[in-house]
């Protein structure tokens, strides 16, 4: 008997351990290391961090001063959805400075096929990346530059021809992140040319800022009135007139959509011959964020200037 209720109490016990092990634990609560490390991911991910990375070319040999000079940077980044945008930007401002449509004369074609033998090698057996991608959009506009390099040296011109596209993260995080991109070319003319371009972008959503995303309803009006202002008074002091009725005969005023959020205002970015004449390069103007308090949506305005607009709302 007393064997019997020693094994049935050995078996009860046996029974409680089993059921003990198999009862699953309580997660253990995050500690504040966890927590922070989290929170630094989403911090990350709401900020644009990169670098820009160079394009790799074959360019044909060349000695003196007069070498074809091609420089190309793409950007490389955390939010690919902007690294891509601004790779078809590049690609975009290409096709404005190089017409490839015609590919007629015989130099272009012979540059053509020289680019084209001596970049397949280096890609085949390769991973498509996005920089080799952007490499192979840009092949045709390689072969017309250097095809325009041999026109220009059989007419005997000494001019050596360049091209440079660089982009720049200006602006990493909230209210809006911002590249912009630089393009400058001397093709053989009078004068070289250059551009400056800003995308701005919403991490959030992942998509384009438009100017007219930035307005608060049926502001769009008002904000051309605070701009037509800064252009004359911007005309004035420059000294590019006194009459500024009289230089909008020649230059009339539009309002640009190339924007981005400055520390003292929104600035509106022209290009050359936009507003002026060439001589005053990329000109560009500074609205003042006191002027846009009930223009722009409060989440583009600075901190400081919506608190001192609720405070004054808050008192009339």
């Amino acid at each position: 008997m007393l064997k019997s209720k020693t094994i049935f109490t050995i078996s009860v016990l046996a029974a409680a351990i089993s059921l003990t092990a198999c009862q699953p634990k309580d997660k253990e609560p995050q500690t504040p290391a966890t927590q922070t490390t989290a929170a630094s991911e989403i911090e990350t991910a709401l900020k644009l961090v990169g670098d820009t990375e160079k394009l790799q070319f074959e360019l044909p040999e060349c000695d003196g001063n007069a070498c074809p000079e091609l420089n190309i940077d793409r950007l490389q980044s955390n939010q690919a959805f902007i690294d891509d945008f601004i790779d078809q930007q590049i690609v975009k401002d290409l096709s404005q400075i190089i017409d490839i449509s015609p590919m007629h004369s015989s130099s272009a074609t012979e540059a053509s096929s020289a680019v084209a033998a001596s970049s397949e090698p280096a890609v085949v057996g390769q991973v498509l990346t996005p920089k080799l991608k952007l490499e192979k959009q840009v092949q045709p506009y390689l072969a017309a530059f250097l095809g325009l390099d041999q026109e220009l040296k059989a007419l005997s011109s000494n001019h050596q021809i360049s091209l440079m596209i660089k982009p720049k993260i200006l602006n990493a995080k909230d209210p809006l992140a911002t590249v912009v991109l630089n393009t400058s070319s001397y093709l053989g003319g009078a004068h070289g040319s250059s551009s400056q371009h800003y995308y701005n972008f919403d991490l959030k959503q992942q998509k384009l800022v438009s100017l007219d995303d930035l307005l608060l309803p049926n502001q769009k009006a008002a904000l051309n009135r605070v701009a037509h202002e800064a252009f004359r008074a911007w005309v004035v002091d420059s000294k590019l007139a006194t009459n500024v009725d009289e230089y909008e005969q020649a230059w009339k005023f539009s309002l640009s959509n190339n924007y981005y959020l400055g520390t003292e205002g929104l600035i509106l970015q022209y290009g050359e011959y936009e507003i002026g004449p060439y001589v005053v390069g990329l000109p560009r103007l500074t609205l003042g964020y006191d002027q846009l308090q009930k223009i722009l949506k409060p989440e583009y305005l600075p901190k400081a200037k919506q608190s001192v607009q609720a405070a004054s709302e808050a008192k009339s």
